[in-house]
C-alpha cells in the first residue's frame, strides 16, 4: 500500500505546483510593461506600438496551464530538491549536463524555468532574424513571463506555498496580493536595458538570488502567525459551493510592512532583464529595423505623446498612482464570492487551493495604499564560486 500511496502523493504534489502561479496576472502585466518603458528608442516605437497585445499576452503561459500538460513545469524549478547546503554549485548550468547527471524527466519534474527562458530567448532571436512581426510580439510577452518567474523565491523550493510548514497560501500571498494591495508604493524606476554577453549565467544568477530570499520569507510570516490569531490570520469566501481559505488583509498589511521591500525589489528588477534579453535577441539577430514592420513605419503624433506621458511618469515613479498600468484597467467581473469578514468557528475550514489559470482574470482592483511600510533590515545569504555572499536589505533594495 506505501509503494502505491507514495508515487500518488508525488504526483499530486507535482500537479499542486503546476497550477500556482507566479506574480499573478497584476505582477506578470506591470513587469512586461514597464520593460517597454526601459528600451532604446531604436526599440521602443515597435514595442509600444503592440503594447497591448504584448502586456496582455505575457499572461499566456498561465492561461494555457490546464490545457497544455507540458506547461507548468517551465515556470519554476526546485532546486532545494538537488541538494539543501549546495544545489547550485550540484546543478550543472547547461541542459544536456543537467540531463546527463538528474534525467530528463527529473528535470521536468522539478522544474525546467532557466532552460526554457533559454529555448524562448532563441525563438525570440530567430523572430527578429526573420522580422515575423507576430512571433516578436508572442515571444516577448512569453520571455517576460518566464524571466518575471524567476525572481519569485518561491518558484526555487519544492515548499512553494509554504505547504509543508503550514503556510499554505504564502504563494498567492507575496507575489499577487502585495502587489496589488500595495503597489502605489513601489518603486519602478528601474534601469535601461543593457546587452546580456551570457543570458544563461544572467539568468541562474537570479534564481540563487531568489532562492536567497526564501528564509525571509517564510521567517517573518512565521513570526506574524505567532502573535496574530487564527481567526484574523485569514479570511474565508465561498463559492461554487466550496469554502476557501487565504491569508486576510490584517495579516497582508503585517507582513508587507515587514518583508514588502523585497517584493518590491523583485518586482522592480524583472523589468530590465526583460528588457536586456529583448534587446539582446534583437541584435544577436542583426538589429533588424524594425520600422520597417509597423505601419506606419514611425510613431504617431499620439503615440508619442503618449509615451512621454508614460516615461515621465515612469520616470517619477508615478504609473501606479496615475493609473497608467495596463494592469489596472477595470474588468466587470462576471462572478464574486461571497466573503465571510469572520474567521471564528472556521479555523478548520479547507485551504484555498492554488492559484490557477483556468481563464483570464480580472486584475484586482488596487486598494487605497496603507501607510508606507517600515521595513527593517534583510540579510539574505547567497553561495557563488566565491564561497557565501550576504545581501543586506533596507527599505526597497539591498545594500
Amino acid at each position: 500500500m506505501k509503494k502505491i500511496l507514495l508515487p500518488l502523493l508525488l504526483a499530486a504534489l507535482v500537479l499542486a505546483h503546476g497550477t500556482a502561479g507566479a506574480w499573478g496576472f497584476f505582477g506578470h502585466r506591470t513587469i512586461t510593461q514597464v520593460a517597454v518603458y526601459e528600451l532604446p528608442a531604436t526599440m521602443q516605437a515597435f514595442y509600444y506600438r503592440h503594447l497591448a497585445e504584448v502586456v496582455r499576452l505575457s499572461t499566456s503561459p498561465d492561461e494555457r496551464r490546464n490545457s497544455d500538460p507540458t506547461e507548468a513545469p517551465k515556470h519554476f524549478i526546485d532546486i532545494d530538491h538537488y541538494s539543501e547546503n549546495d544545489p547550485f554549485g550540484k546543478m550543472p548550468r547547461q541542459y544536456d549536463k543537467a540531463v546527463e547527471k538528474f534525467s530528463a524527466d527529473t528535470l521536468k519534474k522539478y522544474g525546467t524555468v532557466p532552460w526554457v527562458i533559454m529555448e524562448t530567448q532563441q525563438s525570440l532571436t530567430e523572430a527578429f532574424r526573420q522580422r515575423d512581426t507576430v512571433g516578436i510580439i508572442r515571444y516577448s510577452a512569453e520571455l517576460s513571463h518566464y524571466v518575471g518567474d524567476a525572481f519569485v523565491p518561491l518558484h526555487t523550493t519544492i515548499n512553494y506555498d509554504g505547504q509543508l510548514t503550514d503556510q499554505k497560501g504564502l504563494h498567492s500571498l507575496w507575489e499577487s496580493q502585495l502587489p496589488e494591495r500595495f503597489i502605489n508604493e513601489y518603486k519602478l524606476d528601474g534601469e535601461p536595458a543593457k546587452y546580456v554577453k551570457d543570458p544563461l549565467a544572467a539568468v541562474w544568477a537570479v534564481l540563487q538570488q531568489s532562492y536567497g530570499f526564501l528564509g525571509e520569507t517564510f521567517d517573518r510570516a512565521s513570526k506574524i502567525e505567532k502573535v496574530m490569531k487564527p481567526d484574523v490570520r485569514y479570511t474565508f469566501s465561498h463559492k461554487y459551493g466550496k469554502t476557501s481559505r487565504r491569508y486576510s488583509d490584517a495579516f497582508a498589511d503585517a507582513y508587507n510592512k515587514s518583508v514588502g521591500g523585497m517584493v518590491d525589489y523583485r518586482l522592480k528588477g524583472a523589468p530590465t532583464l526583460v528588457s536586456s534579453l529583448w534587446l539582446t535577441a534583437w541584435q544577436d539577430a542583426g538589429k533588424p529595423d524594425l520600422g520597417a514592420m509597423m505601419t506606419p513605419a514611425k510613431a504617431t503624433k499620439d503615440e508619442k505623446e503618449k509615451l512621454s506621458t508614460e516615461l515621465v511618469a515612469w520616470k517619477k515613479n508615478t504609473l501606479s498612482q496615475d493609473q497608467l498600468l495596463l494592469a489596472q484597467q477595470k474588468v466587470k467581473k462576471v462572478e464574486a464570492a461571497d466573503e465571510i469578514k469572520s474567521a471564528k468557528d472556521m479555523t478548520d475550514a479547507p485551504d484555498a487551493p492554488a492559484e490557477t489559470s483556468e481563464a483570464p482574470e480580472a486584475p484586482a482592483e488596487t486598494p487605497a495604499p496603507a501607510a508606507a511600510p517600515v521595513v527593517d533590515k534583510l540579510k539574505v545569504k547567497t553561495k557563488g564560486p566565491n564561497g557565501t555572499e550576504k545581501i543586506k536589505q533596507k527599505g526597497d533594495a539591498p545594500k
